[in-house]
């Protein structure tokens, strides 16, 4: 539920209820991360070796919505719920998957 009571003061005076402040950053970022996809199609990355860690030769060849739906399947997550999440939070998600198969392999 939207908490319109909260107000955000600029130095400027303007007061902007701060909802407004959060779907103008996640609509600006929305855009931003359309634009990205379309330019890294153009963009060609190590597959082989990424930080020292040898790639699997079959997760070599997917491309990024492939790699998406890749973790989709593995996590038993919906179809294309991966793929939607905005990039910190696909790095934070995981983060989380690594630390819970880390544990099962400490078990």
């Amino acid at each position: 539920m939207i908490n319109y009571c909260m107000i955000t003061k600029y130095k400027w005076g303007a007061l902007i209820p701060t909802y407004m402040i959060q779907w103008l950053l996640k609509s600006v970022l929305y855009v931003m991360g359309l634009v990205y996809v379309v330019i890294d199609n153009f963009v060609t990355y190590p597959t082989d070796k990424i930080l020292g860690m040898d790639i699997d030769e079959d997760l070599q060849k997917l491309d990024r919505k492939q790699l998406c739906t890749f973790l989709e399947l593995k996590y038993g997550l919906s179809d294309g719920e991966f793929w939607s999440l905005p990039s910190t939070s696909k790095i934070r998600l995981g983060c989380q998957l690594g630390l819970l198969s880390s544990k099962k392999n400490d078990n």
